[in-house]
């Protein structure tokens, strides 16, 4: 009964919920599957099929190694190892996909939370073979985890309202525009102390953050790529129905496409406004239709 009644939310949320949910149950379920994997392999002494996977799905930083495998490029951004290492990153994404969700809408989160990744593990590959120091690592060096992908998106609801302000233990209340700024900092003067690689990819997460709100302000979304890739994909499983609705008034149709037209143009007025002034800018009524609408 318990059992069931846990699935059950799990399927729920996973079906109702936002991308951010979406998303923070798809890496718990990929390291939970490689979890099992990995007590088989400790109860039975062979972890195999373990290493074969992993090594099959993580990035390497060698070239020669990556043409051979080069869906690891946005694979990798889905692995992680250690519980500590996916639960940190899960609560991040958690904490600053609300408030990018908040701001912008469900529809972008999966777009930029791939490019975060792949603009991460680009650099990280340009560090590795480029770098003198990192050269003799080259050819056994490889990266995993979300962290690129969610520092993307920390950087961009930090430039979309640097002064919201959260609260954080110890600290009381904070502006997001210093959490993400100092936690950068930290990852770049620690790059010389261990994971290097990771660390080097937190940096291209952040930049593609940053520079997607900022060329979104300025009218372009460079995630677009993303969004007609993602759009063919699910247009490829939505099932298709044989019943025809004759009797359906063309009147409705008409303002029901009017309706939706107008909304998106009243987020798309909204949405300038806070890049003009700011989320603060805001009425009361703007601040709530726009709450509504990224719940669509």
């Amino acid at each position: 009964m318990l059992t069931g009644s846990i699935t059950n939310d799990i399927k729920h949320q996973f079906r109702y919920g936002n991308m951010v949910m979406k998303l923070i149950f798809i890496n718990a379920g990929v390291f939970l599957f490689f979890g099992v994997f990995y007590l088989l392999g400790f109860l039975f002494q062979d972890n195999s099929i373990y290493n074969l996977l992993l090594n099959k799905l993580e990035m390497h930083a060698s070239l020669s190694l990556l043409v051979r495998q080069p869906w690891s490029a946005f694979t990798y951004m889905f692995l992680h190892t250690g519980f500590f290492h996916v639960l940190f990153n899960m609560l991040w994404f958690y904490w600053f996909g609300e408030i990018f969700v908040l701001y912008l809408g469900d529809k972008k989160v999966l777009p930029l939370y791939t490019l975060g990744g792949v603009t991460g593990a680009i650099i990280y590959l340009l560090a590795y073979n480029l770098l003198p120091v990192f050269k003799p690592q080259v050819d056994v060096s490889m990266m995993l985890g979300a962290s690129a992908s969610v520092f993307a998106i920390v950087f961009a609801a930090a430039t979309l309202n640097p002064d919201y302000e959260i609260r954080l233990l110890f600290f009381g209340i904070v502006r997001i525009k210093y959490v993400a700024v100092v936690s950068l900092l930290l990852d770049v003067i620690n790059i010389p102390y261990g994971n290097a690689g990771g660390y080097i990819a937190h940096v291209g997460g952040a930049l593609s953050g940053y520079f997607y709100i900022k060329a979104l302000q300025s009218g372009f979304d460079f995630t677009s790529p993303f969004n007609k890739l993602f759009d063919g994909i699910a247009n490829l499983f939505k099932p298709k129905s044989n019943i025809k609705v004759a009797y359906k008034s063309e009147m409705r149709k008409g303002n029901e496409a009017s309706r939706t037209k107008s909304e998106q143009q009243r987020v798309d007025e909204i949405l300038d406004k806070i890049a003009r002034s700011g989320y603060e800018s805001l009425t009361k009524e703007e601040k709530d239709f726009l709450f509504n609408y990224s719940k669509k």
